[in-house]
């Protein structure tokens, strides 16, 4: 099996034709790979290389976890917290995983360096740990193994932007399921995990391990080996009265206490640690947490016009698994009745799970009626994955030109509206949607619309409907 089974299930380009990686220059070891600096030949930009040696990948499991791995970067990586893949490369003997270069080095050394942060600057690197894990949440991720050396710094300078790296643990999970598979590293594991019975509330717990290691330099369940510190993990005492700890505010420690709640039912949630005093209160206007990604996806797709609805609807089609396979879990995970469509009962449960904000059923009815294209009543895969496909993966230049060249078929240089008509009904458009088109192409675009004309629609951010 080794070295000829394949882990990306299609073709990919050759890396070496590509990048060039640099012998020597390792950034860092993993269980199966190396990370190297790589220079991209077309550009000369810099990044990382993840090479994964394919003889460590020994059984069937190996290969689905290095592949998950890879949809889970492309599904997380356009948030700001994550660090972005570039592309996904394989050949006989390795794969490989491109992505942005953090030169800046791990937290985990800042930290060692440092001795523990001052509370200003330990809740700005914070606020990025649990960011990142409410990304991961709303996206259907539980990231399983949180710590300080799976954070890196953009830069070396004391301000620099932090970013989470390594998935190879992380899991698409669906509310409600138990999981039991023990994983992570043992100070940051949380006592469910032990006790093989968790859910994505053991991300609260490792983030709070990672905050009190912050504030006082050391982690708060300590022994002389693993079966030691998994025993304080399951029973032993928190201290928060030694030092530092009475230099450290109170709303600091109660944060942490709300984290490191043994019993996962009365931990903290994700979006209750964002909204916490200790959080906000840090001199700066209030950093309201974000809601779900689904929920700011969908309003941003409710704003697009219909014509950009129907390209991106024929745009995904185009797009690889990886980059959509994060999206396809997803909509499982919102499709509680797996019968492949999402009915106002499933969208509205998991928006209201999901969301800061208090949704009325007139604006969940409302983010459903615009990403139902088609008006029958159902979100089905190909609208969910249109209206919640994050933008920045579908506005690259081949594809639009692909896009645009669906509608002319007849290549005049211009969309008509009897082009229009025939892509809609391609799509199971209704004629009064293709209407609505007709009256939008007429009033912006004289009944015509050039290439120019549809890339700037397709990249500007809000439409009206």
């Amino acid at each position: 099996m080794p070295g000829s089974k394949l882990v990306i299930p299609h073709d990919t380009p050759d890396i070496h034709e590509l990048y060039t990686l640099t012998s020597g220059k390792n950034l860092g070891e993993g269980q199966f790979g190396t990370t190297y600096l790589c220079t991209e030949k077309s550009s000369g930009v810099k990044y990382a290389c993840k090479s994964i040696d394919k003889v460590k990948l020994i059984c069937r499991e190996d290969y689905e976890d290095v592949w998950r791995e890879i949809q889970i970067m492309h599904h997380l990586s356009e948030h700001p917290e994550v660090v972005e893949i570039r592309g996904a490369y394989e050949d006989d003997k390795c794969v490989y995983i491109v992505m942005e270069l953090c030169g800046g080095g791990e937290l985990f050394d800042r930290i060692i360096k440092k001795g523990h942060y001052s509370e200003k600057a330990a809740a700005r690197i914070f606020k990025v740990v649990v960011k990142m894990v409410q990304a991961c949440h709303s996206l259907g991720v539980m990231h399983r193994d949180l710590k300080p050396e799976n954070f890196l710094f953009l830069s070396k300078d004391d301000d620099s932007v932090l970013k989470a790296t390594d998935f190879g643990l992380s899991i698409f999970y669906r509310p409600g399921e138990i999981y039991s598979e023990v994983v992570g590293s043992p100070y940051y594991v949380a006592p469910e995990v032990l006790l093989k019975s968790y859910g994505p509330e053991i991300d609260v717990w490792s983030a709070g391990i990672i905050l009190y290691i912050l504030l006082s330099g050391v982690p708060p369940f300590w022994a002389e080996n693993e079966a030691g510190i998994f025993k304080e993990i399951l029973k032993g005492p928190l201290d928060l009265e030694s030092e530092p700890w009475p230099e450290v505010s109170q709303s600091a420690k109660d944060l942490i206490k709300k984290m490191l709640e043994r019993n996962p039912k009365k931990r903290y949630t994700v979006h209750d640690v964002l909204c916490h005093p200790w959080i906000l209160d840090d001199n700066v206007a209030p950093d309201r947490p974000m809601d779900s990604a689904v929920l700011s996806r969908l309003h941003h797709f409710s704003q697009m016009n219909r014509l950009k609805k129907m390209a991106l609807r024929f745009i995904i089609e185009k797009l690889s698994e990886e980059e959509i396979g994060g999206l396809k879990e997803l909509f499982k995970m919102i499709d509680g009745d797996n019968n492949g469509i999402i009915t106002f009962k499933e969208l509205k449960q998991s928006l209201q799970k999901d969301a800061i904000s208090q949704l009325t059923e007139i604006q969940i009815q409302s983010l459903m009626d615009a990403a139902d294209t088609n008006s029958n009543g159902t979100i089905e895969y190909s609208e969910f994955i249109a209206a919640t496909l994050h933008m920045n993966k579908v506005l690259k230049e081949e594809n639009l030109k692909s896009a645009f060249s669906f509608f002319d078929k007849d290549e005049t240089g211009y969309i008509t509206i009897n082009q229009l008509k025939k892509a809609g009904h391609h799509f199971g458009l209704n004629d009064g949607h293709l209407d609505d088109m007709n009256i939008e192409l007429n009033q912006n675009y004289n009944g015509r619309i050039d290439y120019n004309e549809f890339a700037a629609m397709m990249k500007n951010g809000n439409e009206a409907q």
